[in-house]
């Protein structure tokens, strides 16, 4: 029986020195680096479920692996999937495998995105959706025939998404498991690397699949925290209140990213609430017109949606769910007034919670193509700066060094003890009046009745 083994590249640090002592030394900062690495590669779990069973597979991190005195060659297989930041780190565990003559396949949003400096070190690159393509994947590599690049015209539709092979993982590793509900997003943001770069359009997966997921990881975690690894939940609202009245059932916690719209929908609201979730994470991106302007590409989405942003927070809130408000530093409309404006904006919205991140040059989107037609990015093919917290080009409106400072400064602010307990008291000072919180949505029964 030949042997695969999937290959998490987890472990993402940023290089930034000041801002790494930062996330160990305030109580307030939510360390994103600690929380990426603890996730596991829901990629490599689903190609996992997709895999006939005359094979035998394994999942590992790296970082787990690394504890070893060498990484282990018992596979006839590695299959290897990575954040932009360790591209480099992915490409010598291939070249490990490859000087042992193990082939090496690899896939995922990054790889894609630089699919031939990627070939330059594995056997195959998977390009795009990956489900598509396993099958025939594995077909060629039992005849010993792999080819370069295995890429295809088709999209897949997640009405055939397998179960991801959730059996595999320790639940004791991992602060929560992630389940995708949607791909895909409406709005195309210059600066986004996420699933938009591997599907044209924004689709969902059927009520009963993401449920079925659901109950398979409760069979390793009793009472699991759930992320939607979706780019954009809600979009389709019906569909999702149909998934949320099955997913009060389960009685679960779970956490999503979406957009200002979800406030729109008190219906929608109840139901989010009354479903478990936790918190809705949302890319406000900044407070300012100016720098919003751009941002979206398809019809300046984001700047038209600038002046809800605090009615939407104050909306989402009242229901007793947190919003982490999202803003960029570095756009090309910032100056060094931005840091001041995002301290007042998040004051002033009494926020829950809130991540900020330099504007990052990731492969393969619109705003790394157009910084380097610029001449504006520090190094061409950086890849292990893309860590969200290390800057990696020059700022239109501002240099380097007030970037960087401007950024500490507002962290040390954000993030201090007292500005953390501020933002919690004013939340559940809010929510005392809330007409919204401690109220249940209407089951279906009940609204066919009405």
């Amino acid at each position: 029986m030949k042997r695969i083994g999937f290959i998490a590249m987890s472990g993402v640090r940023a290089h930034n020195a000041e801002l790494t002592q930062l996330g160990l030394t305030l109580p307030g900062f939510v360390d994103r680096n600690k929380i990426i690495a603890s996730l596991p590669s829901l990629g490599l779990l689903t190609l996992a479920g997709l895999t006939p069973d005359n094979f035998e597979i394994s999942y590992h991190e790296i970082a787990d692996l690394k504890t070893l005195p060498e990484l282990p060659t018992d596979f006839d297989l590695v299959v290897l999937s990575t954040f932009t930041a360790q591209f480099y780190e992915a490409c010598d565990v291939a070249d490990h495998y490859r000087a042992k003559n193990i082939p090496v396949a690899m896939g995922g949003i990054t790889v894609s995105s630089l699919r031939e400096q990627a070939k330059e070190h594995c056997t195959s690159v998977v390009i795009g959706e990956g489900e598509l393509l396993w099958p025939e994947l594995l077909a060629d590599f039992e005849r010993g025939a792999l080819k370069s690049f295995y890429a295809t015209n088709r999209e897949f539709a997640l009405a055939d998404a397998p179960m991801p092979r959730f059996d595999l993982l320790d639940p004791e590793k991992y602060n929560r498991l992630t389940v995708q509900t949607s791909r895909g997003c409406p709005h195309k943001c210059d600066f986004c690397a996420s699933s938009i770069l591997l599907t044209p359009r924004y689709k969902v997966k059927p009520v009963e699949k993401v449920i079925a997921e659901i109950r398979e990881i409760k069979k390793i975690w009793t009472k699991p925290f759930i992320e939607f690894a979706d780019d954009n939940s809600f979009v389709h609202r019906e569909h999702y209140k149909k998934l949320l009245r099955e997913l009060a059932n389960e009685k679960v916690r779970w956490f999503t990213e979406a957009d200002v719209r979800v406030a729109e929908d008190d219906e929608l609201l109840a139901l989010i609430r009354d479903s478990g979730c936790q918190q809705i994470l949302i890319g406000l991106e900044s407070p300012r017109r100016t720098s919003l302007y751009g941002v979206e590409l398809k019809n300046n989405w984001k700047l038209h949606q600038q002046d809800f942003y605090q009615e939407a927070i104050a909306k989402i809130q009242s229901y007793g769910i947190t919003v982490n408000g999202c803003f960029i530093l570095g756009l090309d409309g910032d100056t060094r007034d931005v840091f001041a404006d995002v301290l007042k904006f998040v004051r002033d919205s009494a926020l829950y919670e809130v991540q900020v991140t330099f504007m990052t040059a990731f492969p393969g989107t619109p705003l790394y193509a157009r910084l380097k037609n610029e001449g504006r990015l520090l190094r061409d093919r950086a890849w292990e700066l893309c860590t969200l917290f290390d800057i990696n080009f020059q700022p239109k409106n501002m240099s380097i060094a007030d970037l960087q400072s401007g950024f500490l400064g507002l962290v040390k602010q954000l993030y201090s003890a007292e500005e953390t307990k501020t933002r919690r008291r004013n939340f559940k000072r809010r929510l005392k009046t809330s007409p919204h919180f401690g109220r249940k949505a209407k089951s279906d029964e009940q609204l066919l009745a009405a």
